[in-house]
Order: structure tokens, then C-alpha cells, then sequence
């Protein structure tokens, strides 16, 4: 088609859309383009802006890398990571405990006993002693469900953003007992920034907005048979669980730490306060496949200073 009116060039995509064999692909490919066009006339996007967009996706893409991801990074702070989510677990009468995977899912977390601590190197933070039960929708115990753990520090950092901390700190794999329980160890976890020296952090700053997001503790559940499922347990005590930088915190993720001073701890090397952690994640049938982790390493170089923006 050679083109007169803007209203054309649509037209013509669409109708190259269509030549496309895979149907999904077709469908996927038909309202990004009815989406994209609508966007550019309803905004009335102007040359420079459209120059400013394509350099941010560009940036974007060169500041991911195996230690990082800009990209998921981005799409959380849109609330599209959450929303994709949310459209795609639950039935609409039960709360999903599925959630965000986030930018710092590595594979190969090392295998680990029952009752295991998946402390590594030192880290502040005071001990936590987590037991979680994983459940079928009937409520029935899940047994032999492997679960993959992984949180930032009480500093604020993954392991795979601190050359400092051992390989894998804060990351450990379990396999759920007869009663579909997992009993791991940690610290207790704190909220961090999100990175703002990038894109995202130029569409945070933007907007007036903080990045930080509430403590929390990872959990990938996967047993053949039911859908892989990526959760995060958030601290109920946490200031910013009403404004997370990501959209992520949802009613059934809000997990209460008990906080214990005296008595007799869990563990002998246990001096002052620690904590208990007690949850149930439910998961549904479907398949055990897993997406491509969004790093695959860690930092060498030193780790960068954490920058908190404040909310305007």
C-alpha cells in the first residue's frame, strides 16, 4: 500500500499482521499494533519524544547482563510484571499466592536439608526460623515439591550485587516433607531500593515516586504435575508495603514475623531476639516449566552505594 493518511499506515501493518502463521503470534502481534498506533495518536507523540522513548529501550537493554535486568526491572516498576501475574493465577474466588519472579532469580541454588540455613557468608540481620506448607486447591498436603528460596540482605543487597557475599548466600533449594512443609533458616530480610541509575530510575524520579520495596522473602514451588509457581512473602511490618516500587504486595503474600525475646531459641548459637515465620502457598495444576532466569551471575566489581529517592 503506498500511503496518503496516517490512518493508513495502521491499515497496512495490520494486514501484514495477518500473514503471520503462528496464530498466537498473529493475535500477540494484532493488539500491539492496534495498542501502539492508539498510543501514538491519543498522546499526540511528538518526533523528540518518540527519539527519547527508542533511546530508553535501547538503555535499557544495554544495562542488562547476567548480574542485572533492566528490562524485567522496568516492568515491574509499570506494574505490568504484577499485572501479567495476577491475570494468569486464581481463579477469581480464591487468593493466588503466585507472585512476582523479580530481576534476581538465579538457577542452581544449592540443595539443602530440612531445617537448613541458607546463610552463607555473614550478613546483618536477626535469625529467622521459617516454616511454609505447600497445598494443593483442596487444601491436601504437596509432598517432595521442590522449593528454591532467595532474599536480599539486611543491608539491602542480593548475593548476585555484592561481590562480597559468598556464591549463592541467601539462596537455597528444599524439598517439602510428607506434610507438604519446608523449615529453612535465614535473617530477617529488610526493604531495599530498587536501582535508579538507569531507565527506571529516570521514569521513577519522573513521577515523584520512592523505590523502595518491602522485605521479603523469595519462593519458587515446583513439582511435576502442578504449575511452577514464583512467590514473594512480604514483611507485615514494613512501611512500604501500601506503595511498593513494583506493584507486587497482595493481601494473601503478608506474612507475620513473630518476634521472640528469652526462652529457649531453635538453635543453640542464638543470643537476643529472633523470629518465627509461618506461611501456606498454594498451588494448582498446570505445567512445571520454568521461564529463562533474568541473571545467570554475579557482580565482580564492587557493589554499588544504594540510593533511596524519597516519594513527592
Amino acid at each position: 500500500m503506498v500511503i496518503e493518511t496516517p490512518s493508513q499506515i495502521t491499515e497496512a501493518v495490520l494486514a501484514e499482521v495477518q500473514r503471520t502463521h503462528d496464530p498466537r503470534l498473529r493475535t500477540l502481534l494484532d493488539c500491539a499494533v492496534r495498542h501502539l498506533h492508539a498510543f501514538v495518536r491519543e498522546s499526540g507523540l511528538t518526533e523528540a519524544e518518540f527519539g527519547r522513548v527508542c533511546a530508553l529501550i535501547a538503555e535499557a537493554g544495554r544495562r542488562t547482563d547476567a548480574s542485572h535486568n533492566e528490562v524485567v526491572l522496568a516492568a515491574g516498576s509499570l506494574g505490568v510484571s504484577a499485572l501479567v501475574c495476577l491475570q494468569n493465577n486464581g481463579d477469581g474466588q480464591h487468593r493466588s499466592t503466585a507472585n512476582l519472579m523479580g530481576p534476581f532469580w538465579r538457577e542452581g541454588s544449592p540443595a539443602m536439608p530440612q531445617g537448613g540455613s541458607i546463610v552463607r557468608s555473614p550478613v546483618p540481620g536477626e535469625p529467622v526460623f521459617v516454616t511454609v506448607w505447600i497445598r494443593d486447591q483442596a487444601g491436601r498436603p504437596v509432598a517432595d515439591a521442590e522449593v528454591q528460596v532467595w532474599q536480599a540482605s539486611g543491608e539491602g543487597y542480593y548475593e548476585n550485587q555484592d561481590r562480597d557475599q559468598a556464591d549463592m548466600n541467601l539462596r537455597g533449594s528444599f524439598r517439602s516433607d510428607a506434610q507438604g512443609c519446608v523449615r529453612l533458616r535465614t535473617v530477617k530480610p529488610s526493604g531495599y531500593p530498587i536501582p535508579v541509575d538507569g531507565p527506571v530510575g529516570a521514569l521513577i524520579r519522573a513521577q515523584g515516586r520512592h523505590n523502595m520495596r518491602p522485605a521479603h522473602i523469595h519462593f519458587l514451588i515446583r513439582k511435576p504435575g502442578y504449575k511452577a509457581q514464583f512467590s514473594q512473602l512480604y514483611s507485615g511490618d514494613d512501611p512500604h508495603l501500601e506503595t511498593d516500587a513494583q506493584f507486587g504486595v497482595t493481601a494473601a503474600l503478608v506474612g507475620h514475623y513473630v518476634r521472640h525475646e528469652g526462652g529457649t531459641p531453635p538453635a543453640p548459637d542464638v543470643q537476643g531476639a529472633w523470629y518465627t515465620l509461618e506461611h501456606v502457598f498454594t498451588i494448582v495444576p498446570g505445567s512445571d516449566a520454568l521461564p529463562k532466569p533474568p541473571i545467570t551471575g554475579k557482580t565482580d566489581v564492587p557493589r554499588a552505594p544504594l540510593v533511596v529517592l524519597e516519594r513527592g
